[in-house]
């Protein structure tokens, strides 16, 4: 999870338990009905989303997509095309995507074949991928 400087909000990258990776952005005393539900499906059997907040965005774990990995809102200069965009992966596809800010266009930026452990900053806000090959690697945009 991580704190987006500019606005302040909260974002978090939430594994799924069977079938649902899922994206949200953490309102204080909000209930995300972690318990009930994988994404908007109900896994619990109590189906009652009255009062829950659902997930800013979700994906199925299919097509090698497994186990989500949070990262950051960008809010570096060299990549502009991504600007204010929630960048993140997939620790088991090593897929990179950035979501706009209200969950409505998510586009994939990359097919790393990564297995991205998490994501970092640096001074500048630039962006970095920590993988489990030991390495680091910086977001650099393709023009």
């Amino acid at each position: 999870m991580s704190f987006d400087k500019q606005t302040g909000k909260l974002w978090v990258g939430d594994v799924g338990q069977n079938a649902i990776e899922e994206i949200d952005v953490v309102a204080l005393g909000g209930n995300f009905g972690w318990n009930l539900f994988e994404g908007t499906d109900c896994f619990s059997g109590d189906c009652d989303n009255t009062n829950l907040i659902a997930p800013i965005f979700e994906y199925a774990q299919d097509n090698g997509d497994r186990s989500i990995t949070g990262g950051y809102v960008y809010r570096g200069t060299e990549n502009t095309s991504i600007q204010g965009k929630y960048i993140y992966g997939d620790f088991v596809s090593g897929r990179i995507w950035a979501l706009n800010e209200d969950g409505s266009v998510n586009e994939l930026l990359s097919e790393s074949r990564l297995s991205i452990s998490s994501f970092g900053t640096d001074e500048n806000e630039e962006l970095y991928i920590l993988a489990f090959d030991g390495l680091i690697y910086k977001l650099i945009e393709n023009k």
